[in-house]
């Protein structure tokens, strides 16, 4: 049996729950520090910055751990996705692009986009010339999932890339976000 740790990152979750309920996989929780303690300290407008604060905790040393692993070739959850060994609401596929909806969604819309082979695009910064076509088909594939979204009027494409963007699974992926009104500054 293989003991993962479900990140905040949305896929991670998605991955534990769907594991948990075809019984694959035993997942633990990363330990982080007890926020209720300190909770019953702060004025109660203050629990929702703390929440924030541990989440964003959660999710740096999620992405650090990740990045140790990045360029290993080994198979992410992504590509467990695209062999449908684990569930998802697809929005929309063709030949070499998969689009599904977050698990754990940000926005009222929430789709990941990804390309079906890796080719070594782990995240945008080991883009080359010879990945010019499929950047391109995310980004199409993005405008097409808007479409279907109804949320032509109005999204935000999001790429992390590297740790220091908490970028968790090392396969290129757009985010598509939209449904509400998007701020700015984004981070």
């Amino acid at each position: 049996m293989v003991a993962i740790s479900p990140s905040s990152f949305s896929i991670f979750r998605n991955y534990a729950a769907s594991a948990r309920a075809f019984g694959i996989v035993r997942a633990a929780r990363a330990p982080s520090f007890n926020s209720h303690r300190l909770s019953l300290l702060l004025p109660p407008h203050s629990h929702r910055s703390l929440f924030r604060l541990s989440a964003t905790n959660d999710e740096e040393a999620n992405a650090k751990a990740a990045a140790a692993n990045a360029d290993t070739g080994a198979s992410t959850i992504f590509d467990k996705i695209i062999a449908k060994e684990i569930p998802s609401t697809i929005v929309y596929e063709d030949e070499k692009v998969l689009a599904f909806k977050d698990i754990n969604p940000q926005a009222p819309v929430h789709v990941v986009v990804i390309p079906k082979f890796r080719d070594g695009l782990t995240q945008l910064a080991k883009a080359e010339a010879r990945h010019g076509e499929i950047l391109g088909q995310l980004l199409y594939a993005a405008k097409i999932v808007a479409e279907k979204e109804g949320i032509l009027d109005g999204f935000r494409v999001v790429i992390n890339n590297g740790p220091g963007a908490c970028q968790s699974v090392y396969h290129l992926h757009l985010h598509v976000l939209g449904g509400r009104q998007m701020k700015w500054p984004p981070g």
